[in-house]
């Protein structure tokens, strides 16, 4: 049996939602037994199981729901069960019938008029249980209370068990940072259920926590856009902190346009395919020329889709600065423009990173940055912005980092973040 398969066997573990439910379920037994089993559990079951949710927004949002909704059923219900006498008993079934279906518009429409529509099925529900179960109860006031007080416990419990915590000290004086690629993102470059759950369960809470990644602001919208990241992002490397929430650029780490006209001069002299990233109006435009080169071609027609690119097939201004150069290319003229670069002194007064490319085989990246254009300068910047005393960084490479992952597990690094932030005993 190979890897994969081994991954396909695998089972996923049993998550809180799932436990939680489970003592959802037997805080209602429990509850009814209290009360003399006067009630039907399964209607206070319904309502505790409905109201676990992955997080606390939606738990309270479905209550309030369930609530609304049990109320105008209840209404409704007991005022079909003080009509039936009159209305329907004696008459021939299908006149109950007619009477139940349009009373069920009343309900529907009732919760349109109260703009609440997404109660609208509660209240059918809750109608429904008490005009189809009425039968043989000579009090329909009890009986609808009943109902309703069933129904009410099962709101109540749900919440409660919702908002259940092994920790009581979350650590929101630590700022958490932690890598993209091969860190956060599985194989497939997306974040995995768990992981969004989790970080977004821990971010409402008050988490300081954020992404330091290489990639554009553009580049990495699509991985975490279902996550409320609410800090600012390191991205390109460190050269910029990036406002999601905003769509703008708080800090920029700039090469300046002399020292980017002598860099741009070497380029052309060398025929290399290259990309002068420039930051205008909090605006990401990358210039670059005409080129023969079939993968560059490739790379520029799937890449400027994204409405956070604008690729403009024009020389760099020469009054322009430069926030970063890339260049992707063959292997040899990559390493040969970057020895030329180090000829001319650009090593000791920028940051050049050179590394092959995984994607183009036999390619190979420069990157050229303003010196001072690194993740740790951001880090420092985002410490002093939120006040926090400490940072935890998770990255891949050993020594780098506080916390190195070295595993195929895309859940390793929220489940340490959840280890630290939320501890279960504070020490």
């Amino acid at each position: 049996m190979d890897e994969n398969d081994k991954k396909k066997l695998e089972l996923p573990g049993i998550g809180m939602r799932i436990i939680k439910s489970a003592v959802a379920i037997g805080v209602c037994y429990f509850i009814n037994e209290l009360r003399g089993d006067q009630g039907i559990v399964f209607y206070s079951q319904l309502a505790a199981l409905w109201c676990i949710q992955m997080y606390q927004s939606n738990t309270l949002e479905n209550a309030l729901q369930r609530t609304i909704g049990t109320i105008v059923g209840a209404l409704f219900g007991l005022l079909y069960l003080l009509a039936y006498p009159f209305v329907v008993s004696g008459r021939p079934g299908w006149m109950e019938g007619i009477l139940v279906s349009l009373m069920i518009i009343v309900v529907l429409y009732t919760t349109v008029l109260l703009r609440k529509k997404q109660a609208s099925y509660f209240s059918c529900v809750v109608f429904l249980s008490i005009v189809v179960n009425h039968i043989g109860d000579a009090n329909p006031y009890l009986f609808v209370w009943n109902r309703f007080l069933d129904t009410m416990i099962g709101i109540v419990v749900g919440i409660l068990v919702n908002e259940i915590r092994l920790c009581f000290h979350p650590d929101r004086n630590t700022l958490f940072v932690s890598g993209l690629d091969d860190v956060l993102l599985n194989k497939e470059e997306m974040l995995s259920p768990f992981s969004k759950v989790e970080l977004n369960r821990m971010i409402d809470n008050g988490m300081q926590f954020t992404i330091s990644t290489i990639r554009t602001p553009a580049a990495l919208m699509e991985p975490m856009m279902d996550v409320r990241l609410s800090l600012p992002v390191i991205a390109m490397d460190g050269a910029v902190l990036y406002d999601i929430q905003n769509y703008s650029y708080l800090r920029v780490y700039i090469i300046s346009s002399e020292t980017s006209r002598k860099i741009m001069h070497l380029i052309l002299e060398e025929k290399l395919c290259w990309y002068a990233n420039v930051i205008i109006d909090d605006m990401l435009v990358i210039y670059y020329d005409e080129m023969e080169d079939e993968v560059n071609q490739n790379m520029v027609e799937e890449l400027r889709r994204s409405p956070f690119r604008n690729y403009v097939k024009r020389p760099l201004p020469v009054h322009e600065d430069v926030t970063y150069f890339m260049l992707l290319d063959w292997e040899e003229k990559i390493a040969a423009f970057y020895e030329k670069l180090k000829a001319e002194g650009f090593d000791k007064e920028l940051r050049i990173v050179t590394y092959l490319s995984d994607d183009y085989p036999g390619y190979a990246y420069i990157k050229i940055y303003n010196q001072n254009a690194t993740k740790e300068n951001m880090i420092m910047y985002l410490k002093q912005l939120t006040g926090v005393e400490n940072v935890v960084t998770f990255g891949t490479i050993p020594g780098q980092y506080d916390v190195c992952i070295n595993t195929e597990d895309a859940n390793k690094v929220v489940r340490e973040v959840r280890k630290r932030y939320e501890p279960i005993f504070k020490l």
